[in-house]
């Protein structure tokens, strides 16, 4: 064992007597943190705007500060990016994180002093976690890389602006760099085809044995090195890897098709990282629930995702939440978000400590006749059945079919690139819209009461999902391919 993992084990059982503290005083820390982040706030114009000083406990709290979507807390945003001071926070923000946005264009989140550390310090967690769980710590002797956007940063009035995970690469600390990949002048190239291939002549010959990244970008890596190395597997490649860490995508719909990459099974980290925080982590080998962070800077509600949409929906603290329920997730962080609806909904697997699973975006649906449709419910249904039927997805997605041909009834419309095709398709969505009737009522009373006819499946060829993540300039980095829409725009695209 080297110097750096026999030193990383006593400092793990340290930091996981921590980490067990906090989670027995989660209530009492999130009640904290909201009250703290407020004081702070409070001289700010949005605290000013929105009266902080009469804030003292939930309810005022949930009173004075509305549920906002970054569309609605843009122009605070904006005058913070056009240089002024104690905006949302107190100063300037230390960076805004960069990312692609809806009807606003590019979104530019702020990333505070006080916030940035918290990033890095759940990224090491999760590892050290998994270190003092595990008793493995070999890994960090070897190289690590991770697959992430440009650390080159501009700046807009003083600030550093930047991809978060471009800013995160400047704060890797210093007992890691030596180990890590790839360099900077890779790391730096925009073009995403360009870089992986960078990255592959950079990193075929090292001896990786950590990997991180989105899976659907790991797997293209993961391609083009078995290309280069003549067909070999990732495990005859790299040796000695052993941990592959993801966050961004539920990793079971490309879990068998990287482990067939691979060659073997490994194990694996899930991470919940986001440029407005980092909300939760993987610390158990044998549980899929991540961490929820209570003691992280980030004050977190939840609404019932079927009140999202509700004028006055009902909104909850960790003290409220219940165990199964799906959850539009709220941050109140201390880079000055407030009451910020970030997209995603999860669902709570355990209450003590707080663990949640991602199980969806609140966006990303199908609702065209009621029926509500979540990712996790169409992710479910056609993993449960491909395992079945021995059948390797590479991706899909789905959309509704409003307006089929005159006399036909409507139906959800699946486009899915198979990496090992089934050998009957109409067979095959049939079970797969079977399995999705049981993930959701209100789907089956549709079928069953002649609203719906049952879903058609359209196989891709190769590339289709590439292609079309490459023509909306999305190739890479952080991008996800939606498994919902609510229309058709993305999957006429495809077909």
């Amino acid at each position: 064992m080297g110097f750096k993992a026999a030193l990383s084990k006593p400092f793990a059982a340290w930091v996981v007597r921590g980490i067990e503290r906090r989670k027995k005083t989660a209530k009492e820390d999130q009640l904290a943190i909201m009250l703290k982040n407020v004081a702070l706030a409070k001289n700010t114009a949005f605290g000013k705007d929105h009266h902080f000083s009469k804030i003292k406990d939930y309810e005022s709290f949930k009173k004075h500060i509305p549920i906002r979507d970054y569309e609605d807390l843009k122009p605070y945003v904006d005058r913070m990016v056009n240089g002024e001071a104690d905006i949302l926070w107190g100063g300037k923000p230390q960076y805004f994180a960069k990312t692609s946005g809806t009807t606003s264009g590019v979104k530019y989140i702020p990333i505070s002093k006080e916030s940035m550390p918290q990033h890095i310090k759940a990224a090491r967690n999760a590892l050290l976690n998994y270190i003092h769980e595990t008793g493995k710590a070999d890994f960090v002797n070897g190289k690590m890389i991770f697959l992430q956007g440009s650390p080159v940063m501009d700046k807009k009035n003083g600030v550093f602006v930047g991809r978060l995970s471009g800013i995160v690469a400047n704060h890797v600390p210093n007992y890691l760099q030596k180990n890590r990949l790839p360099s900077f002048k890779t790391n730096s190239i925009e073009d995403w085809e360009e870089k992986v291939d960078a990255i592959v002549e950079e990193t075929i010959h090292q001896d990786m044995t950590l990997i991180s990244g989105i899976p659907p970008w790991v797997q293209m890596y993961f391609d083009r090195l078995t290309e280069k190395s003549g067909g070999k597997k990732i495990k005859d490649i790299f040796k000695n890897f052993s941990l592959f860490v993801y966050g961004g995508v539920n990793f079971e719909p490309y879990r068998a098709k990287l482990e067939e990459s691979i060659g073997r099974k490994i194990d694996s980290i899930e991470t919940y990282p986001a440029s407005e925080g980092f909300i939760a982590y993987q610390d158990k080998q044998d549980d899929k629930g991540l961490l929820l962070l209570t003691n992280a800077g980030i004050f977190f509600e939840f609404i019932p995702a079927e009140e999202y949409f509700d004028e006055n929906p009902t909104r909850l603290n960790i003290t409220e939440v219940e165990l199964g329920k799906n959850y539009a997730l709220i941050m109140n962080t201390n880079a000055g978000l407030w009451g910020y609806s970030i997209g995603d909904t999860v669902k709570f697997v355990s209450l003590n400590p707080y663990k949640i699973i991602v199980s969806g975006r609140i966006k990303h649906y199908i609702s065209a006749f009621g029926e509500h449709v979540i990712g996790e419910e169409v992710e479910k249904a056609i993993l449960s059945v491909a395992e079945e039927e021995k059948v390797g997805i590479t991706e899909f997605t789905v959309a509704p079919q409003v307006n089929p041909p005159v006399g036909d009834l409507p139906y959800h419309e699946w486009f899915v690139e198979f990496s090992n095709p089934p050998k009957d398709l109409n067979n095959f969505a049939l079970k797969v819209d079977k399995a999705l009737q049981v993930q959701n009522i209100y789907y089956f009373d549709l079928i069953e009461g002649k609203i719906l006819q049952p879903l058609k499946m359209v196989s891709l060829p190769k590339g289709s999902f590439v292609n079309y993540m490459r023509s909306e300039g999305k190739l890479g980095g952080q991008n996800k391919v939606p498994r919902l829409s609510n229309d058709r725009n993305i999957v006429d695209k495809l077909g």
